[in-house]
């Protein structure tokens, strides 16, 4: 952490990113009596992702409604300012400079904020063509879903004519949707895996009703054009087998990686797996008085599962506000052997309480038949589970009844399939 500015102005909680996680949060802290509530958000509108993603189906776990992606967002900010929480927009969190205290920039300037307690909420992302590494020259018409998004619902901007998805999982047929909507035909979708990694009707409603094939075991290899994209080059991964396929765009989708860099910079502990902030069950993290929640912990979950991971966040947070206690030794590691990929939350502390939703949240790497989910603390079996058939980039859920079982000298947890 460094010193490079004075904080100036004092708050209760400060709230870091303003998407569901976070709003969520901020609601409940100010319905529990918390008074100064500061939520801040780099965008020009708060309520995150939802903003932009037009379809319907936000809002039946928190809410209990049936609402669009703008009509969810709009939801959240109204109900968290009529509470009396302050949202900040275009503004970004940049440094720290004390243990819950950051420096925020915005158009106004450079400003200090301390709070007794802080909330990362920072949310995740899609990897970019640069981080998977794919070869070709730079054209015109490369995006991610959430630019693809951004650009048709909140900047009614041309797209192109032919797109290919390197994707195949929810947030994928997501954006075959948005490109129908934008009047660009899908050319295909590529997914690594031996099959796509969504809900049957989502596939039917979106790829299919379209006829867009899903190339299975198939790699988005190359990019070509000047200025604009012209064609790709896809490899198919058991034979080697090339070939090209023309288009104006290309669309990057799912692949989540945390927006992690401000908890790194804070020198919180961080989880290899997730590449998130490391958290127990509470959702605090290693620094006394920060905590983190939503798709920052776990990318990319639906919008009302961040929600409830924000409220449950904000439960803890008004229990350090009121009592200050805090772990005095750290939590149990929370491991996973392959091809289980990460768990969330990723530690355990002692005495020990309920995740949020009552459930850890894991995901494997590859396509795999139904099996036994096993959970164990060195030699000793804690918990058994059958588990429906694991398909990646899809939540597979454990409950949680036998955190009353866990030795706090017993060493890591580790979760397998048996």
């Amino acid at each position: 952490m460094t010193n490079a500015a004075q904080a100036h102005t004092a708050v209760d909680v400060l709230v870091i990113g303003g998407g569901p996680a976070g709003l969520a949060a901020a609601l409940e802290l100010r319905r529990r009596g918390v008074a100064r509530v500061l939520v801040v958000d780099r965008e020009a509108q708060a309520g995150g992702v939802p903003r932009h993603t037009t379809h319907s189906g936000f809002g039946v776990r928190d809410l209990h409604t049936l609402l669009s992606g703008p009509q969810y967002a709009a939801r959240y900010v109204r109900l968290a300012e009529a509470a009396g929480v302050a949202v900040r927009t275009g503004t970004t969190a940049t440094d720290w400079i004390g243990p819950t205290a950051v420096s925020l920039t915005s158009a106004g300037g450079i400003e200090g904020v301390e709070a007794r307690a802080i909330i990362l909420a920072t949310g995740c992302r899609e990897r970019p063509r640069a981080a998977r590494l794919v070869p070709g020259t730079r054209p015109v018409g490369v995006l991610t879903t959430g630019a693809l998004q951004q650009m048709v619902a909140l900047r009614q901007l041309p797209v192109g004519r032919r797109a290919v998805v390197a994707g195949a999982e929810h947030v994928s047929f997501s954006a075959v949707l948005t490109l129908a909507h934008a009047g660009v035909a899908t050319v295909a979708m590529t997914t690594q895996h031996t099959r796509h990694q969504t809900l049957a009707p989502l596939h039917w409603l979106t790829a299919g009703l379209r006829r867009v094939p899903v190339l299975t075991e198939t790699r988005l290899s190359a990019i070509h054009g000047t200025p604009r994209v012209e064609a790709v080059e896809v490899t198919e991964l058991r034979s080697g087998a090339r070939r090209m396929l023309a288009c104006d765009t290309v669309v990057f989708t799912g692949d989540w990686i945390a927006d992690h860099e401000l908890a790194r910079r804070g020198g919180l502990a961080m989880d290899p797996a997730t590449r998130a902030p490391r958290v127990d069950l509470a959702l605090r993290t290693s620094v006394r008085g920060v905590f983190a929640a939503g798709n920052l912990l776990h990318g990319a979950e639906s919008a009302d599962v961040a929600a409830l991971g924000g409220r449950h966040a904000a439960l803890a947070v008004h229990s350090f506000l009121t009592t200050g206690e805090w772990p005095a030794t750290p939590p149990i590691a929370l491991l996973c052997q392959a091809p289980l990929r990460w768990v969330s939350p990723s530690a355990a502390e002692y005495p020990r309480r309920l995740p949020p939703r009552g459930r850890f949240i894991l995901r494997v790497g590859e396509l795999r038949r139904p099996a036994d989910l096993r959970v164990s603390q060195g030699n000793r079996e804690l918990w058994r589970q059958p588990s429906g058939r694991l398909i990646p980039n899809r939540p597979i859920h454990c409950a949680a009844h036998w955190l009353s079982q866990i030795d706090a000298k017993g060493g890591p947890i580790t979760f397998q399939l048996a």
